[in-house]
């Protein structure tokens, strides 16, 4: 009985806490420049159109250099990769997303620190990374095709 009773406190506080972090600056910055990205219409269309690249991407990355059109996509991909990331609004919201994201990594640190020193705590956002490479060419990763 007395571990469910801390059970559920620790749950409790836990709410607390992410209900402290979704009223943080960080949190309110990153909602009104999501909200900000979204109405660009400008931003819209360049994220659909590298969506809608990154299936041609996915497509040649499963033949590699032998694909026909292998070397025009990723040139394309390249291209709609720096347009996107050099759009003001897509630019401003990346930096809010990173402060938010830096912001829940040191809560993750303090909370595994309290714990234990041992404790190791993602950092960077790598807990939402993929650990392969992300390369599909065959090459193990060494080609640098990777787009995103």
């Amino acid at each position: 009985m007395l571990a469910n009773i801390e059970v559920i406190e620790a749950l409790e506080q836990a709410e607390k806490l992410g209900k402290m972090i979704t009223e943080s600056e960080d949190f309110k910055v990153y909602k009104n420049r999501k909200k900000a990205l979204y109405e660009d219409r400008d931003a819209v269309k360049l994220m659909d159109d590298f969506s809608k690249m990154k299936e041609h991407y996915d497509d040649v990355q499963r033949f590699g250099r032998y694909h026909p059109d292998y070397s025009k996509i990723m040139k394309e991909i390249r291209e709609q990769k720096r347009d996107l990331d050099m759009h003001d609004t897509v630019a401003i919201y990346k930096q809010s997303e990173t402060q938010l994201q830096t912001l829940l990594d040191d809560v993750s640190e303090i909370i595994a620190q309290s714990i234990s020193p041992n404790i190791k705590a993602p950092r960077d956002g790598i807990a939402l990374k993929d650990s392969g490479s992300g390369c599909g060419c065959g090459s193990g990763g060494s080609c640098g095709c990777q787009a995103s």
